[in-house]
């Protein structure tokens, strides 16, 4: 499972979540930060209330949460997860080449972006992408133009 830092630094650095069957998320910066979440067909359910998206709770024996804003919880994404993402980023740049290789600490991810090698290191294969796919979203937020706000 992907660190919580490191899910909460993509979800800051603008990784987009559509919440999906089977899909892990934490709520940070709550009571409830160090429990594994899973959407579920049966448990719960994401929908409109209000206007807004919301992971809805419909039911628990220990406790009832009704629901949570999805900006409020932190998607968990998994290793198969993080590396369709990160294959996506580079395809954007023509760049689709990465590698993952294991190591007696832990895990590399190496990224050939815009000509220069990047490379990833953790002890779980999940974070070494997720760190590398961080760097990709930062990338992309540095290359944005800058906001000129409202056409008058």
């Amino acid at each position: 499972m992907i660190s919580l830092t490191i899910a909460m630094q993509l979800k800051e650095a603008g990784l987009y979540w559509r919440p999906q069957l089977h899909d892990f998320f934490a709520i940070p910066g709550t009571e409830l930060e160090d429990q594994l979440f899973v959407v579920s067909d049966m448990m719960i359910d994401v929908q409109k209330l209000f206007g807004k998206d919301m992971i809805t709770f419909n039911g628990s024996v220990e406790w009832s949460l009704d629901y949570i804003l999805r900006a409020d919880a932190t998607w968990l994404p998994t290793e198969s997860q993080l590396r369709l993402y990160l294959e996506d980023h580079l395809l954007a740049f023509n760049q689709p080449a990465f590698e993952l290789s294991k190591h007696p600490n832990g895990y590399l991810c190496r990224i050939n972006h815009l000509g220069t090698v990047h490379e990833f290191e953790a002890l779980k294969a999940e974070d070494a992408y997720g760190q590398a796919l961080y760097f990709l979203l930062q990338e992309a937020q540095q290359q944005r133009p800058p906001d000129l706000g409202p056409i008058a």
